[in-house]
């Protein structure tokens, strides 16, 4: 066997080695089924519009393939394995298994029906779900929970969150960790990604690991989840991401061959504002970050080590100090997002101005409608690539929320 074959296509050492390959979805149908009753039930403050969202995501897709970045759509891999009939069924009954209002006779009849499908058309029904509308008369088996809610138009909800590729899932040195998602709305998201790692080949999974797995309790999610280096990974203790997951990852990446030495808990307030580590704070190169000056005095620090099979928690003084020791850096240079004015940054927080996504070190894409941001990038030495996301920014993320990096080059 060559080393190339017992080698992981999985590689992510860094945030900012030369990305190579990525995961992407891009939006579609589930997006149609948000409706104003059930936004905030599906994680959404507003409608988008789908046309213009796919313009927005094909361009930011065609920036990542100019810069030299496979991408991968997560709809064309789960159908690739879902050809297969033996995966197909268990699949079906584990997307029903996530429908707790459905009763027992009604998953039956939808098993049937969704079975008689082709592989495409029902990872379709995987993302953007099943409406009442779509299925033939249904009374002869419809409870009475059914008819209580009998208002509700979907017998499958939508995913509308996928575009977010970041947080269902995340690479992590050469082993991947399949997320334990904070919300009922996202908890397919990682079971699909789950399928695809298990049975396409393109991942060569018996040449790599799972460090996370949805079925832990604790919530865990990928836009708190930064690889500062081979030796470290910073991870937001967050509103969606849990102290215990925290202490579970770290401990199933000391006890491995993962490389991980040291884990930062940086403790961010569990506001939607905020949500995830990176919608504050992300590394663009070697020594400097991007951060949304409104977090920097709310921001506590912890190092978490391995001590004989366990877990030592030390709590530290100052983020720029913690980050010039673990990285072994002299200095390191947060870029305050706004150019450092308290009203522009919050503006520009809002729509993800510090969700950066790098692409190489010191290379970045950003949303363009954050002028005053990129500018003060630009003025620091970064090369920002911009795209438009008037619609791509209304589900709250930003380039580096959309991605979801496979392999970067080793720095």
């Amino acid at each position: 066997m060559s080393a190339d074959s017992r080698a992981s296509f999985l590689n992510v050492t860094s945030e900012i080695g030369k990305l190579k390959a990525v995961l992407l979805h891009k939006p579609g149908k589930e997006l149609e089924k948000l409706t104003p009753d059930y936004l905030s039930q599906l994680l959404f403050d507003d409608i988008p519009w789908l046309k213009k969202m796919r313009v927005e995501h094909d361009e930011f897709a065609d920036i990542l393939r100019q810069r030299g970045t496979k991408v991968y759509y997560v709809d064309e891999l789960l159908t690739e394995v879902l050809q297969n009939t033996e995966i197909k069924e268990k699949f079906v009954n584990e997307l029903l298994s996530t429908c707790i209002e459905n009763t027992q006779e009604l998953n039956q009849v939808l098993y049937e029906h969704i079975m008689n499908m082709s592989a495409k058309e029902v990872t379709e029904i995987a993302i953007s779900g099943l409406s009442k509308k779509d299925l033939p008369d249904m009374n002869r088996v419809l409870s009475l929970a059914d008819y209580v809610h009998s208002d509700y138009p979907l017998y499958i909800n939508p995913i509308p969150n996928l575009y977010f590729m970041r947080d269902p899932a995340a690479v992590m040195g050469q082993g991947i960790s399949i997320n334990s998602m904070h919300t009922d709305a996202r908890r397919r998201e990682p079971m699909i990604i789950k399928y695809i790692y298990e049975n396409n080949p393109l991942f060569k999974k018996e040449n790599s690991q799972t460090w996370y797995d949805y079925s832990i309790p604790h919530s865990m999610e990928g836009g708190d989840m930064l690889v500062l280096s081979k030796e470290v990974v910073a991870i937001g203790c967050s509103q969606r991401t849990s102290a215990n997951g925290i202490e579970h990852i770290a401990k199933k990446l000391f006890a491995s061959n993962s490389g991980i030495k040291e884990v930062l808990a940086v403790q961010i307030p569990p506001l939607r504002a905020f949500m995830h580590l990176d919608t504050v704070f992300t590394m663009i190169d070697y020594d400097k970050f991007t951060i949304y000056p409104g977090i920097q005095d709310k921001v506590r620090v912890f190092s978490l080590t391995s001590n004989n099979g366990g877990i030592k928690v030390n709590m530290q003084n100052d983020l720029v100090e913690t980050l010039k020791r673990s990285l072994k850096l002299p200095a390191v240079d947060l870029i305050q997002s706004g150019g450092g004015d308290p009203i522009t940054a919050a503006r520009e927080q809002w729509n993800d101005s510090t969700n950066t996504l790098a692409i190489a070190p010191g290379v970045v894409v950003t949303y363009g409608r954050n002028e005053a941001s990129n500018e003060v990038l630009r003025r620091h030495g970064i090369e920002v690539l911009e795209i438009d996301g008037s619609e791509l920014v209304r589900g709250r993320g930003g380039p580096r929320c959309m991605s979801m990096p496979l392999v970067r080059e080793n720095l």
